[in-house]
């Protein structure tokens, strides 16, 4: 079977055990949950997708397009919340860190994990220490705390699918309201997203079977998309940002422990 995108690719069935079928479907239901209700619930699929393919690297591209699609559908769903602005001063520092990203993809993966864990909970510790004293808002100014998120979220997303994390602090030191909140994350990693699918094409870490096993599961985003716009509903402002940072404190732990391995 054949898809014509420019050139063939052949759509061959990935060679996965039902439990494999099963792990990668949970998921999928956890990507589309986490773009349109609880932001940080996705980094869980990071380790569980490792687990899924049995290899490290080659997970992250078998993940980048059902995230992509559940990013579309939460760009569908909160498109009248973007606070577009908000992103304006990350780009340059993003591709910055997709630039290091790239070149740092040939490196040890548990490494290059490791330092986005460890990176993640800094940024956790700083923005405890600031919550004792009052507040600003990331603005236009503070170039250096945007240089900082976006070089992170960038160099994260590059070489672990892992800025999640990094983008929740980044929007949660804006207060955004929980709409905005996801509506800008969305856009975010739908550009980012999109950008990086040629290289992990050219890096191997995309090719038929992966795509088979994407489309596939794509009823499972959806379903988790689903899920998530009536977690979201119900979701109180406060009781949403506690969630988000308390999954990304434990988002960033996992990224320090070794992958599991059957």
């Amino acid at each position: 079977m054949f898809l014509s995108i420019g050139l063939s690719i052949d759509l061959s069935m990935p060679a996965l055990s039902p439990w494999q079928w099963a792990l990668g479907a949970a998921c999928a239901t956890m990507v589309g949950l986490a773009k349109t209700g609880v932001p940080g619930f996705g980094i869980f699929v990071v380790p569980l997708m490792v687990l899924t393919v049995g290899d490290a690297r080659l997970s992250a591209g078998w993940l980048l397009p059902l995230l992509s699609v559940a990013d579309v559908v939460a760009v569908i769903r909160f498109r009248r919340h973007a606070a577009a602005r908000t992103l304006f001063s990350l780009v340059p520092w993003v591709l910055a860190g997709m630039i290091g990203g790239a070149f740092a993809l040939g490196g040890p993966e548990a490494i290059l994990r490791r330092v986005v864990g460890v990176i993640v909970l800094v940024m956790i510790g700083l923005r405890l220490y600031r919550a004792r004293q009052p507040e600003r808002p990331v603005g236009e100014g503070e170039r250096g705390r945007a240089a900082g998120y976006g070089v992170a979220a960038g160099f994260a997303t590059t070489v672990a699918n892992a800025a999640g994390p990094i983008m929740n602090l980044y929007l949660l030191a804006r207060r955004l309201p929980k709409e905005e909140f996801l509506a800008t994350g969305a856009w975010f990693f739908l550009v980012i997203n999109l950008v990086k699918m040629p290289l992990y094409a050219s890096r191997g870490l995309i090719d038929g079977s992966s795509l088979t096993f994407d489309l596939l599961l794509v009823p499972m985003v959806l379903l988790g998309a689903s899920l998530g716009r009536a977690v979201s509903a119900r979701l109180p402002q406060r009781v949403f940002e506690k969630v988000v940072l308390s999954l990304t404190a434990i988002a960033a732990v996992l990224l320090l422990l070794p992958p599991l391995r059957f």
